[in-house]
């Protein structure tokens, strides 16, 4: 018999941080670790914008805040070029 793949119980999740009053100005891009609770394990800023798809989820906030602390909502971006293909 074989056994079921399982989730995996940490979730890559990329946040990107934009303005929509200054679309020309780059956005910041977080990478944040997460548990399938949702619980934030860790929390890194990338100096570029990734060039593959390795994350299981994008999100995009554009109230142009700086630190991901800041922010109040998220909208999930479904079938971005940064997400895995599942």
């Amino acid at each position: 018999m074989k056994k079921k793949t399982e989730t995996p119980a940490v979730r890559r999740v990329l946040v990107i941080l934009t303005n929509r009053f200054t679309p020309l100005k780059p956005g910041v891009y977080v990478e944040v670790e997460c548990n399938s609770k949702g619980d934030i394990l860790a929390e890194k800023t990338l100096k570029t914008e990734p060039k593959e798809a390795v994350y299981d989820e994008v999100w995009i906030n554009d109230e142009g805040k700086k630190s991901l602390s800041d922010c109040t909502s998220f909208k999930r971006v479904y079938r971005h070029k940064l997400e895995r293909k599942k």
